[in-house]
């Protein structure tokens, strides 16, 4: 079970506000057919803050259900309560997730001493692989990369999606604890730089739409070894990977998959469609990348 290569955040389609179980299964059918490395439910791109604890482990069970083992299912399972971020890891493992993701707690801000130990306990108290997700921008607080060293010590802490936007933060952790931890990008316009640095896949947003399009990148670059190829696809995907941050994700992607035939247009408040604006441009580059298939 190796972490490496294009896993896919999952969005998590509604109709009528309940899951929309047919369309996450066609998704998920979409994505293996497409040859992803890994699937990731139930974490940001999949509007978990809105899930219900009975939603949650039905969207993972689900996913790992309708997998077959054929890939890695990592559930995110991530809170600001160390005591619920344990239950939901422990959810998670019982109806057969492979890892579990955490984002740093948000709101509460804790020290990094506060970080170091929330991981600690979560490890401790399950006994499943664990990513670690330090994504600021979301949560308010950064993960220091030699808090994310110490944690590398702890057996089963094997990865982190690392999504600050700093590539010096990518390249220190990796200097610490490379041999430790595996390092994914959070950020599908960083991807090909953070490979460059030490990561060795991505947790993708824009693969929910064109995962063969990110495994190739990763393949010329990891696979292939062609730098310049590598840059070529990346230049080449650039403006629909800036695309699906128009607006919050993950409303770009959701309405993308909309317009692909592939769910509803159906998100939880507080997030809602695209304004006006948005969805023009949106439509008007998913046009230019052949994905326009309904208005």
């Amino acid at each position: 079970m190796e972490l490496k290569g294009i896993y896919t955040a999952l969005v998590t389609p509604f109709k009528n506000y309940d899951v929309d179980e047919e369309a996450l299964e066609r998704l998920i059918d979409f994505q293996l057919k497409s040859k992803v490395d890994g699937l990731v439910p139930c974490g940001t791109t999949g509007e978990a803050a809105t899930l219900s604890y009975e939603e949650h482990e039905k969207v993972v069970e689900l996913t790992v259900k309708h997998v077959k083992g054929a890939v890695p299912v990592v559930a995110g399972t991530g809170s600001n309560s160390t005591k619920e971020t344990i239950e939901l890891s422990q959810s998670a493992k019982n109806v057969g997730a492979d890892m579990c993701l955490l984002t740093t707690p948000y709101y509460n801000k804790p020290t990094q001493e506060g970080l170091y130990q929330h991981y600690k306990k979560v490890a401790e108290e399950v006994d499943i692989p664990i990513i670690l997700y330090n994504i600021p921008g979301r949560t308010g607080i950064n993960m220091n990369p030699d808090t994310i060293a110490r944690l590398a010590q702890i057996p089963n802490i094997v990865g982190i999606k690392e999504a600050s936007g700093s590539l010096v933060q990518v390249a220190e952790i990796y200097r610490l604890a490379k041999e430790r931890i595996t390092i994914m990008s959070g950020d599908d316009n960083l991807f090909l730089p953070m490979m460059s640095v030490g990561a060795r896949g991505v947790i993708s947003v824009l693969s929910n739409a064109m995962p063969v399009e990110l495994q190739a990148l990763y393949q010329a670059f990891l696979g292939e070894k062609d730098m310049q190829k590598a840059m070529d696809m990346n230049t080449s995907l650039l403006p629909i990977m800036q695309a699906m941050f128009v607006e919050t994700n993950p409303i770009p992607i959701k309405e993308t998959l909309y317009h692909m035939g592939m769910m509803e247009k159906e998100f939880r408040l507080p997030l809602c469609p695209l304004s006006e604006g948005s969805s023009k441009f949106l439509k008007g580059v998913l046009r230019e990348y052949g994905l326009l298939k309904r208005e």
